[in-house]
């Protein structure tokens, strides 16, 4: 078992959602590693408002109890998969909520991007990349995307093709690596 943590976060809470299966192709080949111990986070699980905390994230001075909960789940993690759809050419406003509730509970972390959607969801990991840097969480090359036209069946069937096997291994071997050198860095702060 690995000293490592990290969370598969499925940012899409909307009805009837690809992400689901998504993620959990993602928990499936993940779990068959060694370097880090996996777990899936569904926001649908953490049910939390429009942002709705008075003082700055930055502060670490959280009043309400979802927030707290949800920053005690984050702060458990050395490491992040985060799981995106794409909505007009952006990520989903839930998962853009859930990052924005929290600051140095995303800080010296690694991160890997998976997404999904009619281009493969790749506008979505582009925004979640310029807000990844701003919270100091490092983010790897290696991205997944999913095409709505070729990895499912009848926009709505997950069956993801065979290059996506080998792109997965060279996204966990990067975050996997990444996840350990910020570990020391982490321990410093």
């Amino acid at each position: 078992m690995s000293d490592l943590k990290i969370a598969i976060i499925l940012g899409s809470t909307r009805p009837g959602r690809n992400g689901k299966a998504v993620a959990d192709w993602v928990l499936e080949k993940a779990s068959a590693r060694t370097g880090a111990d996996y777990e899936l986070v569904d926001l649908a699980d953490y049910p939390l408002p429009h942002l709705d905390e008075a003082i700055p994230p930055s502060f670490g001075q959280y009043q309400n109890d979802h927030t707290k909960a949800w920053a005690e789940k984050i702060a458990g993690f050395d490491g992040f998969i985060f799981v995106t759809p794409e909505y007009n050419h952006s990520t989903s406003a839930v998962l853009k909520n859930a990052i924005d509730f929290l600051y140095a509970e995303w800080n010296n972390k690694a991160a890997a991007f998976v997404s999904y959607g009619s281009l493969g969801g790749a506008r979505a990991i582009e925004h979640l990349r310029g807000v990844a840097s701003e919270l100091q969480i490092a983010h790897v090359r290696q991205q997944l995307s999913f095409s709505l036209f070729t990895d499912f069946e009848n926009f709505s069937e997950f069956k993801p093709g065979p290059q996506h096997e080998e792109s997965a291994k060279v996204l966990f071997d990067q975050l996997e690596a990444w996840t350990a050198a910020l570990k020391p860095v982490r321990a410093a702060a």
